[in-house]
């Protein structure tokens, strides 16, 4: 005797997604996503970065500047779906080493029409052979803190120009909660001060009486005229820059 095996189907509905492919693709990021956000590079494929340098990538207000150890390039820019446009670039002429001057070049070459990709903290460019992945500035070189930093002078500013301290001369500032302690490149001291977020009010500061080099004391007495009154301050990553008005002073994190 036969006995036939009933087969029951039950049809289940399927959902159908458009795309095919494994993986996703970070969103393309628009102007505002980009706004105001700077990045370092972390990783390069296609090219080598000349040893010791690092591109850095600003976007404001509608315009990016780039950065690679030499000429600084900068122009308008917008998002055209998922590619980085730039209809002018406009660069220093800063003379430097030729591997750093072609460094220049390859870079201004890739940001036009770049693909370009935001995943966070993460922005990715691609042109041809070239992958570039760079990481948000604040992430990538957070900003010191202005307490408990010691910050050595590295440039005086005056009436709009920066020169720097003459080689030998170590001018350094530790600021603590109410009080500045002053290595002002001869004499020693400090005196108190009142902080907020954009300003530093600097009440009279008292040093040391030591007489020293022509050279170390101009440059104690640049340092000084900073330290007076209430000044603007910036903190961006490593560096701290004073303003006074016509002087300031342009300062480096040293721990």
């Amino acid at each position: 005797m036969h006995h036939r095996t009933l087969l029951i189907l039950t049809l289940m509905p399927v959902l159908l997604l458009g795309g095919c492919g494994g993986g996703s693709r970070a969103p393309g990021p628009t102007g505002q996503s980009l706004d105001g956000r700077t990045f370092l590079s972390t990783t390069v494929e296609g090219r080598t970065l000349v040893r010791g340098s690092m591109l850095r990538l600003a976007f404001s207000n509608g315009q990016v500047s780039a950065n690679a150890g030499c000429n600084s390039t900068s122009g308008p820019y917008r998002i055209d779906g998922d590619r980085l446009a730039i209809d002018a670039l406009a660069m220093t002429e800063m003379g430097c080493d030729p591997p750093l001057m072609e460094q220049d070049q390859w870079v201004a070459d890739l940001l036009d029409g770049a693909s370009v990709a935001l995943d966070g903290d993460t922005l990715t460019l691609t042109k041809g052979v070239i992958h570039l992945i760079l990481l948000d500035r604040e992430m990538a070189d957070p900003d010191r803190p202005l307490r408990g930093t010691r910050w050595v002078v590295d440039g005086l500013i005056s009436g709009g120009a920066v020169s720097s301290v003459p080689l030998g001369v170590t001018t350094a500032l530790t600021f603590s909660d109410g009080r500045v302690d002053v290595e002002a490149g001869c004499n020693r001291g400090g005196g108190t001060i009142q902080v907020t977020d954009t300003t530093i009010a600097f009440g009279p500061i008292g040093l040391t009486k030591v007489a020293c080099a022509p050279e170390v004391m101009s440059v104690e007495q640049a340092v000084t005229a900073v330290l007076s009154g209430t000044n603007g301050y910036m903190i961006e990553a490593g560096t701290l820059t004073l303003d006074a008005g016509a002087v300031g002073l342009i300062l480096r994190a040293a721990n």
